[in-house]
């Protein structure tokens, strides 16, 4: 079933191994997904008949709507352990390699949070393809990441687990005897979500800083169809939509609510947190290509929150700005549709030779309520335009009027602005730093992690200018993260 890396044949776990124990909540970033944090492990058990290999299928069952998968580290247990220590406990696992803990939505409210129909059936656990050995290996540099049909859709590293993997071997140990060749699942990131029937789903653990970036290889698993309902023997899947909005990470991703509204107290939580922890954030859950890049703002102490409304440029012809260019164009339209907390992102093509948006055009913008415009070309009338309330974002400055190299061509398309596409609706973020774009679905979930990463950051500030050094504290291991809850006051 799994292969071992090349240069350890005993860290291939048995085809069966006697226990498999999943941890419930075990990432920062899953943590301020599901909006709480627990202050100790909690675990439940999947059965051997759970477990498949690489290159294999799991099945949806006829009637069941919600495949969750969450892509995990999963160690594998090389020597006997009870009662062991936190010190000795890594000593014990011979290997880590890649899992899916699969699971059916549809079953939780029968399991009353045991699990065992929910999480525990054939092909619910696969693992794989090699282990990687644990001797030499540091456990909290290894990096986890997930693809959903190629996208990639989790990524986090196991720096930031809330439990080290030493912690949960010594854990469990105190009343379990962990055997040789057990398997721990410890734990997923944030970004899992719903698979359905031909889906692909890969899960890669790797070591990227250690000599040679061991890796387990990609663990490929396709889901497929059932055709056989469930019969009346037990319960039948049953779901709502609390289970959807669960099971798909948000309503939004559920597609409950498609009409997202950018409320003024959401815009104050936007506001409280910074360009550059929500650009943390968004990368640990896959999100690397969301800044537009190479602007500068004319007011760079202002904070930018706002939805984006689209305008979009093409390269100056004679017979297309005669045909396009004048009269009430697609600019004078995209100024004459902003409403209020809208933001308006001009596609120039990177083009800063001729200005694209001067100052009674912007005027008119802040006059009817936007919050921001966004341009990858220049701007005229810079002094007037920087008077205004409303921050821009530019390339630059220029005198020339938009006619020298633009032409005005279509408004509300997709566009590509300063080098990140840029849909109508998604949310416009910008501060000093520079400017980033959220999609709505994203906003809740990315901004509850970058006020609770901020909120630690807040902490090791204070520990930094106290005299502490920054190593097992930036980020924080156990004995840190305990004194951050004192801190906190968490009970």
């Amino acid at each position: 079933m799994m292969q071992p890396h090349d240069d350890d044949p005993a860290a291939v776990a048995p085809t069966t191994p006697g226990k498999i124990i999943a941890v419930h909540l075990n990432y920062r970033s899953r943590a301020a997904e599901r909006g709480r944090t627990p202050s100790q492990p909690s675990y439940f058990l999947k059965p051997s008949s759970s477990l498949a290999g690489t290159n294999g299928v799991v099945e949806r069952p006829a009637g069941a709507e919600l495949l969750g998968f969450e892509g995990e580290v999963a160690l594998i247990i090389g020597s006997t352990a009870r009662r062991v220590d936190v010190e000795d406990a890594w000593s014990h696992v011979s290997g880590v390699t890649a899992a899916n803990d699969l699971g059916l939505y549809d079953l939780r409210a029968a399991d009353a949070g045991s699990n065992l129909r929910s999480k525990g059936g054939d092909g619910f656990t696969p693992l794989g393809p090699t282990v990687i050995p644990a001797a030499g290996l540091d456990p909290s540099a290894l990096r986890l990441r997930t693809w959903l049909n190629g996208e990639l859709v989790q990524e986090d590293a196991t720096s930031e687990l809330l439990f080290p993997f030493a912690r949960l071997v010594a854990d469990l140990s105190q009343l379990l005897t962990l055997e040789p060749g057990d398997v721990i699942l410890t734990g997923t990131p944030a970004g899992a979500s719903v698979a359905v029937p031909g889906d692909r789903l890969e899960v890669e653990v790797d070591a990227p800083g250690a000599p040679g970036a061991p890796s387990s290889g990609r663990l490929v698993t396709t889901v497929t169809q059932g055709d056989i309902p469930f019969s009346d023997a037990g319960a039948r899947p049953r779901v709502d939509d609390a289970q959807r909005a669960d099971a798909w990470g948000s309503r939004a991703k559920a597609g409950l609510d498609p009409r997202f509204e950018l409320t003024p107290e959401l815009v104050e939580r936007i506001t409280s947190v910074s360009t550059a922890t929500l650009s943390a954030v968004l990368r640990k859950r896959g999100y690397d290509q969301v800044s537009i890049d190479g602007l500068r703002s004319n007011r760079p102490q202002a904070r930018l929150v706002g939805r984006a409304r689209t305008l979009r440029y093409v390269a100056a012809r004679e017979d297309l700005f005669a045909s396009a260019g004048g009269g009430f164009n697609a600019q004078k339209k995209a100024i004459e549709s902003l409403a209020p907390g809208d933001v308006l992102v001009i596609e120039a093509r990177g083009e800063a030779h001729a200005g694209t948006v001067g100052d009674i055009l912007a005027l008119r913008a802040q006059v009817r309520g936007a919050v921001g415009i966004v341009t990858d070309g220049a701007v005229r009338d810079t002094v007037a335009v920087a008077a205004l309330d409303i921050p821009t974002y530019s390339a630059g400055a220029h005198p020339a009027v938009l006619g020298r190299r633009h032409v005005p061509w279509d408004i509300d398309q997709t566009i590509t602005c300063g080098g990140c596409a840029v849909q109508p609706g998604d949310v416009i973020v910008g501060d000093a730093d520079g400017l980033l774009v959220i999609p709505p679905f994203l906003v809740e979930e990315a901004v509850t992690a970058a006020i609770t990463q901020e909120r630690e950051e807040v902490f090791i500030a204070e520990m930094v200018a106290a005299g502490n050094p920054i190593e097992s504290l930036y980020p924080m291991d156990l004995a840190w993260r305990e004194r951050y809850r004192e801190w906190r006051g968490d009970e």
